[in-house]
């Protein structure tokens, strides 16, 4: 009983192989996939649709009068599982501290948002602007000032998307 098993076995994969089975069954799937509709986007066109929690590029967020957020507590850096946050501060002649340095590698990044959440103050955050992009190293390496700039241009996206995400905070 099992060699008659055993060849009917190779018999079936002989004219298997013979009539060229696994490749009529490639084509059967292809040509029912022909002619249904496209999902193809065409992508500096036509935009995806994002979710609101979506997390792309960071950016340092200013108060309304001009200053900047952050309190230099170094909790996102602390927090940060890939070490892609570094930041120097210094105490101001008020008392208070702020930050002289705050760099983000983002070739390190993981864009888990654990940043975001450590932050108390709201100061980094992390945008919906995924269309950004670094042709060296270097190029993927933001400074302070790059953050700030970030944080300037897109502040009334991030205010709404932060609004909006409020209910679930």
């Amino acid at each position: 009983m099992h060699i008659a098993n055993k060849y009917s076995k190779k018999i079936k994969q002989y004219f298997s192989s013979l009539l060229l089975l696994d490749l009529c069954r490639g084509l059967t799937l292809t040509f029912r996939h022909l002619f249904r509709r496209k999902i193809t986007v065409h992508f500096p066109e036509e935009k995806t649709p994002r979710s609101d929690r979506f997390r792309g590029l960071h950016a340092l967020r200013r108060y309304p009068s001009g200053e900047e957020r952050c309190i230099a507590c170094k909790l996102c850096e602390s927090v940060c599982p890939a070490m892609a946050i570094h930041i120097e501060s210094d105490a101001r002649d008020d008392g208070s501290r702020r930050t002289t340095r705050y760099d983000i590698d983002l070739t390190k990044c993981i864009f888990c948002g654990m940043c975001e959440e450590a932050c108390p103050v709201d100061a980094i955050v992390e945008t919906h602007v995924l269309e950004y992009h670094g042709e060296r190293r270097g190029d993927l390496y933001y400074t302070k000032d790059m953050l700030l700039a970030i944080g300037d241009r897109y502040e009334t996206e991030i205010a709404a998307a932060r609004h909006n995400d409020s209910a679930y905070r």
